[in-house]
């Protein structure tokens, strides 16, 4: 500002200067036009004694001409090119001056410059009057205006730069003080050590409030990492915990097949069959484990509208593709949509159905399940009834936990329990009842409809059902 004010004073004096210089000729312009107007009739008389051959009143009329015109330069000429009268500054080079009447122009010669109205007179004496003043070199009103723009600079200079260094103070003093907090920060206290108040400066409050945003999305994104790696810890440590005996029990059978090469074939074949059983389980585990920390890590971006009834059935006929033994026989509505992880509520399905079909039937009988879904209350509830032998009541409580199982169980233990985590993710419950008829288990699954618990925070608060 220092610099740029007195420049401004400058350029703006600049731009003003050639306009006191048309002024200045106005004003001289307009003394040409009075003096001629004032000299005119005199002139003319003048004329009209050079025409008569009247030289006495000529002469007489000459010294009016000369007293009117005062410090102006008069020429006049007749018709016939006499010159009555040349008197006052004016160019050596009468040819120099203009012969077309006209309003004031600038004349140079000899080294200066005039100012020349030319009036031409028309009557029964013709002739042409010249008016002249002389233009200084230097005009005193144009230096004096130059004078006072560079006075006016050189006192802006420092008033301007005073001022801009005051303002600038006083508007960045809540920056600096943002700065200051900003450098002081802990990062481990996050953005809730971070508080704000507004300064009335929108700039440094708009800049505050992304300072706090971008803490707020670093403390999401460290308590995604963190999860993260507590899911990882809790996934190394469950497969390692329960990977333990399934792989102890191939590494023996394998041993049995190296060290008896000759074994007979019944005992042979056994040893086969328990190292694909084990394997078999050892897959399933892993790919509950798998599944089970998909569900802890998922995001709100993976969520969107469901079409609930249409992945039941797909679901019902993926069960009996996988238990050809089974029964299955579901009551589903027309469409029914909710706002849910569809891999997530696949996820469930299956091992809803999976679960049924497993432990839903006594021994020596084949499995029914009857499936049914609908809406109620804002909510769509899913029934499984099965006719195994159910689950006591005391036990209801306990069959969500992870690896929790009978002890004739070919299960993972995590087949329900990725059922309750899918249904907690939906904000929905699951429950376990005794079938309609006494006779088996009931398990429902409620999960609220889109108008109950809309897309704006669909995720629970807890989401550790691997690490937790």
């Amino acid at each position: 500002m220092t610099v740029l004010v007195p420049l401004l004073v400058v350029a703006f004096g600049l731009l003003l200067l050639p306009l006191v210089n048309r002024d200045l000729h106005r004003q001289e312009d307009s003394v040409l036009t009075d003096r001629a107007a004032a000299v005119l009739p005199s002139v003319r008389t003048m004329l009209a004694a050079d025409r008569r051959g009247r030289p006495k009143s000529e002469q007489n009329q000459q010294r009016k001409v000369i007293n009117e015109a005062l410090d102006a330069g008069v020429r006049l000429s007749s018709q016939d090119g006499d010159v009555l009268v040349a008197m006052g500054p004016q160019p050596t080079d009468p040819a120099r001056l203009p012969t077309r009447a006209g309003g004031p122009v600038t004349v140079r010669g000899d080294g200066q410059a005039w100012r020349v109205l030319t009036v031409r007179i028309d009557g029964a004496a013709p002739g042409t009057l010249w008016l002249l003043a002389p233009v200084p070199a230097t005009n005193p009103q144009l230096a004096a205006v130059r004078r006072r723009v560079l006075l006016i600079a050189l006192l802006s200079a420092p008033v301007s730069g005073l001022i801009a260094l005051a303002v600038a103070e006083r508007g960045t003093a809540p920056l600096r003080r943002l700065s200051r907090r900003a450098a002081a920060l802990d990062p481990g206290a996050g953005a809730a050590a971070f508080t704000h108040g507004r300064t009335g400066t929108v700039e440094v409050d708009e800049l505050a409030s992304a300072l706090g945003l971008v803490l707020s999305r670093y403390d999401e994104q460290a308590a995604r990492t963190a999860q993260a790696l507590d899911t990882a810890r809790s996934f190394s440590s469950a497969a390692s915990h329960e990977l333990r005996t399934p792989l102890m029990s191939m590494r023996t059978n394998l041993d049995v097949l190296a060290a008896h090469p000759d074994l007979p074939r019944a005992e042979h074949t056994e040893v086969v069959q328990e190292l694909q059983q084990d394997h078999a389980r050892l897959l399933e585990l892993l790919t509950a484990l798998h599944t089970l920390a998909r569900g802890d890590l998922v995001e709100v971006s993976a969520f969107s509208s469901a079409d609930l009834a249409e992945l039941v059935d797909a679901e019902v006929a993926e069960a009996a593709r996988r238990h050809p033994a089974a029964t299955i026989h579901a009551e589903l509505p027309g469409g029914l949509r909710v706002f849910g992880w569809e891999s997530g509520l696949r996820i469930m399905l299956a091992n809803l159905l999976g679960n049924a079909a497993l432990h839903g039937h006594r021994p020596g009988e084949a499995a029914h399940i009857r499936l049914s879904l609908r809406a109620e209350d804002g909510w769509a509830v899913l029934t499984v009834d099965d006719r195994g032998p159910g689950i006591p009541a005391a036990d209801r409580a306990t069959v969500f936990q992870r690896f929790h199982r009978r002890h004739d169980s070919p299960g993972s233990g995590l087949g329900l329990t990725l059922v309750a985590q899918q249904a907690a993710l939906h904000r929905g419950t699951v429950t376990i009842g005794d079938a309609p008829d006494g006779h088996g288990c009931r398990l429902t699954v409620r999960l609220p409809l889109p108008h109950v618990t809309g897309p704006a925070d669909p995720l629970p608060p807890r989401r550790d059902w691997l690490s937790g």
